[in-house]
């Protein structure tokens, strides 16, 4: 039934599995009774701890009605009915936890009963006293009945709470049971898999040893030169067959010693072939994980000036001892500009047109390898030996890579796999430009929009915040733009904007951040500057818009003005800019009262 080895194995495998299975049920089934007596100790906790408390409310309920009483005082009155109302809650609170045991429950509703009781007799004070009567008030007070009926709860509370600090008792006793049962009958069921797996085990060992020694043997005495073959049983049908192949290899063996001369001869070309495929493959294993380095930062770079770092450093070492250059395609692809330089040689040009390289007239690499070898192209300025290889992206050339020095061809595989990752990292890198202006832009004015008006404003108070440094907001729009658009259409209104834009984008500071906030209205951040010396140059640009003259298809608009509102952020104002921008929005406003066409601060208390 088990005569291979493989089937013995899996039948230890399943035996520890069911003997597994079973205490892992076992202990499952512990630690869910010892879970479930531990939540009724905690059942026990939680009526103890709110009966107390509902006493307590009750007692505090009673100070609050003497207090009144006595002091005519109705700040004591008011406690009176949350005290009373968070005993009611919690009494009955105690009457539903205690339905699983009836005894309880029923002394838990005589509780409530004689609550109830109290509750009532504490009222008839209370409203005399509010009605002025407080001498009526403290003569149901000292009749005593109240005392009467307190003893009366107090004695019926205690009998209950040592009821279930009995109970608890109890419950913690079994809970501990449990767990000390499920602890003993963790360590026996332990200990009889470990005994199940090294019984089993031993009787793997045997079966394997016998066979194995044998093997062993016959192999050592090939080692030495003689010619052994196995024949006698080896027990399972595993080592059975491995015997009949080592007989095999044995006969083949001896076969292959006469004409070993030339087998090690062929296995010697064929070791060297390989250690020359090994070291290749190395080579450009070492070569591939740089460039992966080298690809996962360039797609990491959000600048231009990051991404030629990127390729300064990593260049040099696909490379080593060519020095090069990168250029790409302008915007307008009627140049190439340099991006990156290396080694010792520096771009000799700052720009070329596309059709001075003949590599990428080709669209295929193109190199001189001595003067004469081929021609030169007209942006090299001195003759020389030098590679051009074009940079090709989805079937589009977008750049090139100019070497000074002839590129082997143990270094093609490198200059192939560096020009693939820089031509991608430059697609990508323009794609994440262009995608990452196309979500601050404003398509119309080209100003940045709402959105990233918001990030700026956080980033620049936060920086305020922590430097000390001013910063100031405009909040600025055109005066009678709905008018003005009512008289000559939408799209004369979107010249507006735009005329209105460009002038706002020239006359502002590099470091302000203008945008349009929406509609006709506009903002500027300008970190760095008071609200003082901001209205010196809003108002310079107010003029400018104000002298304007806007056409559009061929018509004169005429001249159009601005209103501004300028604010400064303060430490008591909102973090997240909305303060400042209602600061400066109030104060936009105010020049609009006071007859547009104006610049005005805010007058905000810092």
């Amino acid at each position: 039934m088990f005569a291979s080895l493989s089937s013995r194995v899996a039948a230890l495998g399943v035996t520890v599995v069911i003997a597994v299975a079973g205490l892992a049920g076992l202990l499952v089934d512990a630690a869910r009774q010892t879970r479930d007596s531990f939540l009724w100790v905690e059942h026990s906790a939680i009526v103890l701890e709110i009966t107390s408390e509902a006493v307590a409310d009750l007692r505090d309920a009673e100070s609050g009605q003497r207090g009144f009483v006595l002091t005519h005082n109705p700040v004591y009155a008011s406690s009176f009915a949350s005290a009373i109302a968070d005993a009611e809650t919690k009494i009955r609170r105690v009457i539903a936890l205690t339905r699983d045991n009836a005894v309880q429950n029923a002394r838990a509703r005589e509780i409530a009963d004689l609550m109830a009781q109290r509750i009532v007799f504490l009222r008839q004070p209370l409203d005399r006293g509010r009605r002025g009567d407080f001498v009526g008030a403290l003569a149901i007070i000292s009749s005593g009945r109240g005392r009467e009926l307190m003893d009366q709860l107090s004695v019926r509370t205690r009998a209950f709470l040592d009821q279930e600090r009995i109970l608890q008792g109890t419950r913690q006793a079994a809970a501990e049971q449990r767990l000390t049962i499920g602890k003993w009958s963790a360590v026996i069921g332990a200990a009889f898999v470990v005994l199940l797996m090294l019984v089993g085990m031993s009787l793997l060992v045997r079966a394997i040893r016998r066979p194995l020694d044998t093997m062993l043997k016959a192999m050592t005495d090939l080692g030495d030169g003689e010619h052994t073959r196995i024949e006698t049983a080896m027990g399972s049908s595993e080592f059975t067959r491995l015997a009949r192949g080592y007989n095999t290899m044995a006969d083949r063996l001896a076969m292959a010693v006469a004409d070993q001369a030339g087998s090690e001869q062929r296995l010697q070309v064929a070791n060297s072939s390989l250690e020359k495929t090994a070291a290749t493959l190395r080579e450009r294993g070492d070569v591939i994980e740089l460039l992966g380095g080298m690809a996962h930062r360039m797609q990491a770079a959000r600048t231009d000036d990051e991404l030629a770092q990127i390729i300064r450093v990593f260049a040099p070492r696909v490379l080593p001892g060519i020095p090069g250059a990168l250029y790409a395609h302008n915007n307008s692809r009627n140049l190439l500009v340099p991006v990156a330089d290396w080694g010792d040689l520096e771009t000799a040009v700052d720009s070329f047109a596309p059709d001075q390289c003949w590599a990428l007239r080709r669209g295929q690499a193109h190199w001189v390898a001595y003067p004469g070898h081929d021609i030169v192209c007209a942006h090299v300025q001195h003759p020389e030996t030098y590679h051009c290889e074009p940079l090709l992206a989805g079937g589009e050339v977008i750049g090139v890579l100019h070497l000074r020095g002839q590129i082997g061809a143990e270094s093609r595989f490198r200059l192939t796999v560096l020009a693939e990752n820089i031509a991608s990292a430059l697609v990508n890198h323009r794609l994440q430009r262009s995608l990452r202006e196309q979500t601050i832009r404003d398509p119309l004015t080209g100003l940045f929009n709402r959105r990233y008006m918001e990030e700026a404003m956080t980033l620049e108070i936060a920086r305020a915040a922590r430097s000390g440094a001013p910063l100031s907001l405009v909040m600025c729009d055109v005066d009678h733009f709905k008018r003005f658009n009512d008289d000559h259409g939408h799209e004369a209104g979107d010249a507006v904007l735009q005329a209105v834009a460009a002038e706002m984008k020239s006359r502002f500071r590099d470091g302000d951040v203008v945008c349009r906030f929406g509609g006709e209205e506009f903002t500027v951040i300008a970190p760095g500057t008071s609200s003082e010396a901001l209205l010196t140059r809003v108002e310079a640009v107010r003029q400018a818009i104000a002298e304007l003259n806007i056409h559009q298809n061929g018509r004169t608009l005429g001249a159009t003005s601005m209103s501004f509102g300028i604010a400064s952020w303060h430490e008591a104002m909102a973090r997240d800019g909305s303060s400042l921008i209602q600061a400066a929005d109030a104060a936009l406003y105010q020049a609009k009262r006071e007859g547009r066409n104006r610049a005005t601060i805010s007058t905000m208390a810092a």
